[in-house]
């Protein structure tokens, strides 16, 4: 599933935004200024960013250029109710790949996302061929092969839990509630009465932690779950 950063601080037009890329199969993080995008946007990985010109704090202009310092392949596509030429020109000398004016059609969003991702692919083949690979630590996970390794030794996973350790790394270091897991990896809303994700995640925990010294997977309680080499708290 591919990941994307939305910033935008009109509420209407994120969640409208955020609801439709969902319903296609993409997995969504909304934040709602710039300060905050700029940590997202270099803290963690996304196949794409959306972003808002007009955001409080920081604008998208410096968003933009401050997350192609240390990211120059992401694509990025900017949104803005500016629609004058030297605003697009601005836009694109601050790093964007394209831009799109508001109001816009759901639709057409669809194709830009499409194209700037095919374009990604075509420009960087490293790049895309890195994206089925992804790890932590010295957990090394293989997309494509459904391969799993740690420290070089390899872990056989049933599917559901490959899933699990999936999801897991794509948000490492973030706290993750039992009901968002369930509906990520099972696809259902989370019935408190099952300890369907607590048994899962021990099943994990017995085979990518259990023979060694460092944890990976850790309980924070009353919270969640949270994949991290930081296990100071638990």
């Amino acid at each position: 599933m591919m990941k994307i950063l939305l910033a935008e601080d009109e509420h209407k037009i994120a969640s409208f935004v955020k609801q439709g890329l969902e319903e296609s199969a993409y997995e969504v993080d909304w934040v709602k200024d710039g300060k905050e995008a700029i940590k997202r946007g270099l803290d963690y990985e996304y196949d794409i960013i959306i972003l808002d010109v007009m955001l409080p704090q920081i604008d998208g202009f410096q968003v933009c250029k401050r997350i192609r310092v240390k990211n120059s392949h992401i694509p990025i596509l900017m949104l803005t109710a500016l629609d004058s030429t030297e605003d697009k020109i601005k836009g694109l000398d601050a790093g964007a790949d394209d831009y799109l004016p508001k109001p816009f059609d759901f639709e057409e969003l669809l194709a830009r996302l499409r194209a700037l991702t095919r374009r990604s692919h075509v420009q960087n083949p490293e790049r895309a061929a890195a994206e089925d690979v992804i790890s932590i630590a010295d957990l090394v996970c293989n997309l494509s092969r459904k391969e799993v390794k740690r420290n070089g030794k390899e872990i056989k996973l049933t599917a559901r839990e490959f899933e699990l350790l999936v999801f897991f790394i794509k948000n490492k270091n973030k706290i993750l509630d039992r009901a968002k897991i369930a509906e990520q990896v099972w696809d259902i809303n989370f019935d408190t009465g099952t300890n369907i994700v607590d048994v899962y995640v021990n099943y994990l925990r017995n085979k990518i932690d259990k023979d060694f010294e460092k944890k990976l997977i850790h309980t924070r309680i009353g919270l969640g779950y949270i994949m991290t080499t930081n296990d100071k708290e638990e």
